[in-house]
């Protein structure tokens, strides 16, 4: 099967904006393409690079322009659902005045699916999270040289979310080595490509269960969950249909959308001891969801913040 690689032309400040209506017009995983992030990498003095292992791909990116790239059918149902996303980018410029959305404009390509699936791994390499966490692709773990006490979590993400990269995904797992106590049960909700739950039986729990509505999701989460030697109870399908009983950590790394929409199923899931985990909330609807948490019966306890993107833990009140 083909596909199109279509890449949406905006600004640093339209990131988020973009991503947010492509989500809504169904599209359920972007990329994204930022020469002023990788300015950022470039500059970053807490690190000393080797750049002779910088990829020649990657020093491109310098120069490159900002773009949110995404994925379509190479058929008539992608065409059609292509239609109706540029349809609606004069809306969408309406809808924020005040935001610089740049061209919005496409630039389209065609790729195999095997091409797809696997192109991204060129600029995935090992990263380090808080203190002693080491995410490292599967192909790569020869390469990684461990410090005293790192835990080293192997990662095929595939099409699934949840590559370490995000610092949604970050911010929950700082959390989990800050706060996750030897011998805790936890529950991953949304588990994507199983990072969290990985990682928090890496870090020391007595068990772990993820739960996805997307079955690829759970395949990969089942296949990296052997990749590093756990057992992770990876389910299919809806938290309330799947899931009974409490856990000590609770984690749901999701859009802000879902929080809302799963504010109240989440606390039968609580005791009184348990800490939830909550992520993927842009910084302007904080406080949305966390009113919706609050009103749950949740209080909050601490919270985190990086280029936009919160993360946050509650407790039953």
């Amino acid at each position: 099967m083909n596909w199109y690689q279509m890449r949406c032309h905006t600004t640093t400040e339209g990131i988020e904006i973009v991503s947010g209506y492509l989500l809504s017009q169904g599209i359920t995983g972007v990329m994204i393409e930022d020469a002023n992030d990788f300015t950022e990498f470039l500059e970053d003095t807490s690190v000393s690079w080797d750049w002779d292992y910088i990829d020649d791909d990657l020093m491109k990116m310098k120069e490159c322009q900002t773009s949110v790239i995404f994925y379509l059918p190479a058929d008539m149902s992608g065409m059609e659902q292509l239609n109706a996303i540029q349809n609606g980018f004069p809306a969408l410029r309406a809808q924020n005045p005040a935001v610089d959305l740049g061209e919005l404009s496409l630039e389209s390509a065609t790729l195999e699916e095997e091409d797809w699936e696997t192109s991204w791994k060129k600029y995935y390499h090992p990263v380090r999270v808080g203190k002693h966490i080491v995410i490292c692709p599967c192909w790569e773990k020869d390469e990684v040289t461990l410090g005293e006490g790192d835990v080293q979590v192997l990662l095929d993400p595939g099409m699934a979310f949840g590559s370490g990269t995000h610092e949604t995904t970050r911010l929950c797992m700082e959390f989990l080595e800050e706060t996750l106590t030897p011998g805790d049960t936890l529950l991953d909700v949304g588990c994507g490509s199983g990072i969290l739950a990985i990682t928090g039986m890496l870090l020391g729990a007595s068990s772990a269960v993820g739960v996805d509505i997307d079955e690829l999701a759970v395949k990969i989460a089942g296949e990296n969950a052997a990749f590093n030697g756990v057992q992770v109870d990876v389910r299919c399908g809806d938290l309330t249909e799947k899931i009974t009983g409490t856990y000590d950590v609770v984690c749901a790394n999701i859009v802000a959308d879902v929080l809302l929409r799963l504010a109240e199923s989440i606390v039968p899931f609580l005791h009184e001891r348990s800490r939830l985990v909550v992520s993927g909330i842009i910084a302007d609807r904080k406080d949305e969801v966390f009113g919706a948490l609050q009103r749950a019966g949740l209080r909050f306890v601490a919270e985190k913040e990086e280029k936009d993107w919160v993360s946050a833990i509650w407790m039953l009140q």
